[in-house]
C-alpha cells in the first residue's frame, strides 16, 4: 500500500472517531472558537474605525493646512490667507462662487448616550457654501444652518452616539447654547462624527479673531491637484501643504490602527497559548484512546507518517470547526455594532461601527488552523513512536 492511501486510511478512520471522544472534542472546540471571537472582536474595532477613515472624502476635494501640520488642530493662518488660498487656480467655481470653505475645528464636550460621561466632539464651522465642497453630504432631517447664528447640524453617527443631537435639541458648550437644526448623513464617513455651525460665529465666540485652520476646495476635476499645489506652494505669501481629503483622514487613522492591533494581537497570542494547551490535552486522549487502534495498524504495516498526519488532520479539523464558529458568533455579535472612540491625533471622538470583514474571518480560520496544528504535534508525535508491541498487549 503506497503512502498516501495509507494517510487517507488512517485519517479517515481518526475523524469517523471524534463521535467517540465528543466532550473532549468540544472543550477543545470552545477553546478555540472563544480565542477567533475576541481575536475577531477585538481586531473589528481597528477594521471599523479603518474603515469610517478611509471612507471619508472625496479625491476631488483637497484640504489645505499650514506646512509641517499634521492635524487641523495645529494648522492656523490668516482670513486674507484663506482669500488668497481660494483664488488659486484649479478650483472649482459654480453659480454660487468659488466651491471653497475656510474652516476653523474646535472641541467641546458632549455627554455620551450610555454612560453620561462627557466626551470630546469635534465641532467644525465652516462657510454655507460648504456642502457645495462636500456633495456626498445630505441634510436628512432638519435643514442646513442659518449664516451668523447658533444654529448647528449634526452628524447622524453623533446623532446616536452622544446625548441632546436631536433635531430641536440644545447642547450648552460654556455660555453658549446651539440649537440643533438638523441632522447630515455623509456616506457612514468620520464626517458623521462632527457638529457643524457657521465659522464666523464660532470665530467670534472663541476670540480667533480672522482666522482659520484649513480650507476645504472642490477641485476643478480629480487631475487639477498638481496644478492648484504647484499654485499654492510656489506663492511667497503661502506657507501651505495641500493634501487629497482621503489621503488626510488615512493617515488620521494610523496610531489607533497600531495601538489596537498590537493590543488585539498581544491578547490573542496569550489566549492562543491556552488554547493549543487544550488542544494538546484533547489529543493526547485522543491518542490514548487510539493505542489499540494505531497499534494493529502499525502491525498490519503502516508507517509512522501516516499516524502523524492522521492525527494532525483531525486537530486541524477540531480547530476549524472552531474557529468557523467563533467567526460566525463574532460576526453576529458585533459586526454594525456603533460605537465611539477617541481620534489620538485631532483628541476628539468619532463614532463608527465594528467591521467583521471576510478578511478578518479568514485571518481568524487561520490563527485557529496554526492553533490545531501546534495543539496536535506533540500527541502525533507521540502515537507515532509508540511502541508496537506494548500496544499490542492492550488488545
Amino acid at each position: 500500500m503506497n503512502w498516501l492511501s495509507q494517510v487517507i486510511a488512517v485519517t479517515a478512520v481518526a475523524v469517523r472517531s471524534i463521535p467517540q471522544r465528543l466532550g473532549s472534542a468540544t472543550v477543545a472546540v470552545i477553546g478555540i472558537a472563544g480565542v477567533v471571537i475576541v481575536f475577531t472582536a477585538v481586531l473589528s474595532i481597528a477594521e471599523g474605525f479603518r474603515a469610517a477613515m478611509r471612507g471619508t472624502g472625496d479625491p476631488q476635494t483637497v484640504i489645505v493646512m499650514r506646512s509641517g501640520s499634521d492635524t487641523e488642530m495645529t494648522s492656523g493662518f490668516s482670513g486674507e490667507h484663506a482669500r488668497l488660498i481660494t483664488e488659486a487656480p484649479g478650483v472649482e467655481r459654480g453659480p454660487g462662487g468659488v466651491h471653497a470653505s475656510p474652516e476653523l475645528f474646535v472641541i467641546i464636550a458632549v455627554p455620551l448616550k450610555r454612560s453620561g460621561t462627557d466626551a470630546n466632539v469635534p465641532l467644525r464651522g465652516l462657510s454655507p457654501i460648504a456642502l457645495n465642497v462636500r456633495p456626498q453630504v445630505r441634510i436628512n432631517e432638519g435643514r442646513m444652518f442659518q449664516p451668523g447664528t447658533s444654529e448647528i447640524v449634526v452628524g447622524r453617527a453623533a446623532s446616536r452616539q452622544f446625548s441632546n443631537l436631536s433635531v430641536g435639541s440644545t447642547v450648552r458648550s460654556g455660555k453658549t447654547s446651539w440649537q440643533v437644526v438638523g441632522i447630515f448623513d455623509a456616506a457612514g464617513s468620520v464626517a458623521e462624527s462632527e457638529l457643524w455651525c457657521d465659522a464666523r460665529v464660532l470665530q467670534s465666540l472663541y476670540q480667533r479673531g480672522n482666522s482659520y485652520q484649513s480650507v476645504y476646495l472642490r477641485l476643478e476635476s480629480a487631475d487639477a491637484l498638481q496644478k492648484l499645489k504647484d499654485a499654492l506652494t510656489t506663492d511667497p505669501r503661502l506657507n501651505v501643504t495641500v493634501i487629497r481629503e482621503p489621503d488626510y483622514y488615512a493617515q488620521q487613522s494610523q496610531v489607533l490602527q497600531s495601538i489596537i492591533r498590537t493590543i488585539g494581537t498581544g491578547i490573542a497570542v496569550l489566549m492562543g497559548l491556552g488554547a493549543i494547551f487544550g488542544a494538546v490535552n484533547t489529543m493526547y486522549s485522543a491518542v490514548a484512546g487510539r493505542t489499540r487502534e494505531i497499534a494493529t495498524l502499525r502491525a498490519l504495516g503502516f508507517g509512522r507518517s501516516p499516524v502523524v498526519v492522521s492525527v494532525l488532520v483531525e486537530s486541524l479539523v477540531l480547530s476549524l470547526v472552531g474557529g468557523a464558529i467563533g467567526g460566525l458568533l463574532a460576526w453576529a455579535a458585533f459586526d454594525g455594532y456603533q460605537t465611539a472612540t477617541m481620534n489620538w491625533q485631532s483628541f476628539s471622538q468619532v463614532a463608527f461601527a465594528f467591521a467583521v470583514t471576510p478578511a478578518l474571518l479568514m485571518q481568524g480560520l487561520t490563527y485557529a488552523a496554526i492553533m490545531g496544528l501546534f495543539g496536535g504535534l506533540l500527541p502525533a508525535i507521540r502515537a507515532a513512536r509508540l511502541p508496537v508491541v506494548t500496544a499490542l498487549r492492550q488488545l
